[in-house]
């Protein structure tokens, strides 16, 4: 029996309140102590389920200052800057993070953050160093 269309409304409106209120409180957390690494995720994750990249972009910024051996921040970082539509900075992000040992292809590859990003010229380099990480010696 589908889901009447009212209730995925209200459904969908009790989700995005629980969002805010989590952003409400990471936001607290994190102007208590604005090195908090862990609450710094969650909020820069958070800002990106609720469609304020730009908020979210800023988070990753400061958490590649605050974690640069980070493979999964720059991973987070190029995803940002793939949202706004930032395709150098997002490959700049995204090779870094591989220099750094991300290693999640099945994961980058179908990521719905990176989708921009995957349809740009720039892409075409990555995959290829990607392919290259991914042959076996031996």
């Amino acid at each position: 029996m589908p889901v009447k269309s009212s209730a995925r409304k209200k459904s969908s409106r009790a989700s995005q309140r629980d969002l805010d209120i989590k952003i409400e409180f990471m936001e607290g957390l994190v102007r208590r102590d604005p090195d908090y690494v862990d609450a710094l995720q969650l909020l820069g994750d958070h800002y990106t389920q609720h469609g304020r990249y730009a908020d979210g972009l800023k988070v990753d910024e400061h958490l590649a200052r605050l974690e640069p051996r980070s493979p999964l921040v720059f991973y987070n970082l190029a995803c940002s800057c793939s949202l706004i539509g930032q395709f150098d900075r997002a490959a700049l992000a995204l090779e870094k993070a591989l220099q750094l040992g991300y290693r999640d292809f099945r994961w980058l590859a179908k990521d719905p953050d990176l989708r921009k990003l995957r349809q740009q010229p720039i892409y075409r380099d990555i995959e290829a160093k990607i392919r290259r990480m991914k042959v076996k010696v031996g």
